[in-house]
């Protein structure tokens, strides 16, 4: 059993200056040292024009480029190695991920099951205050992305991966997420932008908003395709050819999670459904890249959500409250994995 941890940082401003501050906080940490130790191997992997990467945020998201921009000028780094280590623009790495969403008509819940090593004990509430965005509140990856999410319209987007064969350009999907929840206020605005965005690689994105209105967007670099669905794993059911081999643990919790469902169901039912180990969907496989290593649910009516690290019950955080101007009351989410393995975040 290991102990682990997630901070919290709460922003009001610009991008730029949330970039600046996320640039300092991260500068002198395990995690960044670990960060630039990988960069040699991703360079012989892919490589960013950053002419092709500001074409892409001036299109989807301008504040974005100012926020890599601001990271840039607090890290150090020349605006090229930013965009290559942060944009989540033509990004690569490994992913064998195995998560679970399960939402009703008042929430979302997310498994996020993927190795230890990777994550970053990061959880980010962001007020922009240029007027075309919406505030988020959600855990981040590689440090601009979202792995799931709330905006102040309620909006919640979680996602699965499916495969990343045969990529192409466009954005990797905890930054389509970012910009999904900073640009649009419903599911049928999240639906129609994700359509249109380029992807890199081959994702389920599961979407829920403050009417209750859920879809699942299968999203690929050959095309998407959108169905009304409450749940998903690491399967297409439309883009079918798009489909790994093997998918027996996809097949799997799916079917436990569909045995499960109901339209009626609350919550706190999501969230049980998915963390409880008697029900078989939370995973402690973290050596094979697929253990839950925390377990969200979004309130989008009430602009609340739950937060656990592990298998325990969740930390509530009042998300419409920090927007009128309360403080949180705690800077760091804790628990515990089970298991050995190093995390380099913890500068392990």
């Amino acid at each position: 059993m290991k102990q682990i941890h997630s901070n919290v940082f709460t922003f009001r401003g610009s991008h730029y200056d949330f970039g600046v501050m996320q640039g300092e906080r991260l500068k002198h940490t395990p995690l960044f040292a670990y960060q630039q130790k990988q960069k040699q191997r991703n360079r012989r992997r892919f490589t960013v024009d950053p002419a092709d990467a500001f074409r892409m945020f001036r299109s989807y998201h301008p504040g974005i480029y100012e926020e890599l921009t601001g990271l840039s000028d607090a890290l150090g780094l020349s605006i090229e190695e930013t965009l290559m280590d942060y944009s989540g623009f033509q990004q690569e790495w490994r992913i064998n991920s195995g998560c679970s969403i399960v939402t009703g008509n008042d929430f979302l819940a997310r498994n996020y099951d993927y190795h230890p090593k990777t994550y970053e004990g990061r959880f980010l509430l962001y007020q922009p205050s240029e007027p075309d965005y919406f505030a988020t509140i959600g855990p981040s990856q590689r440090i601009l992305g979202r792995i799931d999410g709330m905006n102040e319209k309620g909006l919640t987007i979680g996602y699965n991966f499916v495969h990343q064969r045969f990529p192409e350009e466009g954005f990797i999907c905890n930054m389509l997420t970012r910009i999904l929840l900073e640009t649009c206020s419903t599911t049928e605005e999240a639906v129609e932008k994700l359509t249109e965005m380029p992807h890199r690689h081959s994702f389920n994105y599961v979407i829920n908003d403050a009417e209750g209105i859920r879809r699942v967007v299968e999203g690929s670099p050959r095309g998407t395709a959108v169905k009304e669905a409450y749940y998903s794993t690491n399967h297409y059911d439309v883009l079918t050819k798009e489909n790994r081999h093997h998918l027996v643990d996809s097949n799997r919790r799916f079917d436990i999670i569909k045995a499960h469902h109901k339209e009626d169901m609350d919550a706190d039912e999501g969230f049980r459904l998915l963390n409880d180990p008697d029900y078989d969907v939370f995973s402690d496989s973290y050596r094979n890249w697929a253990g839950t290593i925390h377990t969200s649910v979004y309130k989008p009516k009430e602009l609340k959500m739950g937060f656990s690290i592990g298998n325990q019950q969740p930390a509530e955080v009042d998300f419409g409250s920090w927007l009128k101007g309360e403080n949180l009351p705690f800077n760091q989410f804790t628990g515990s994995l089970e298991t050995d393995v190093r995390i380099p975040y913890m500068g392990e």
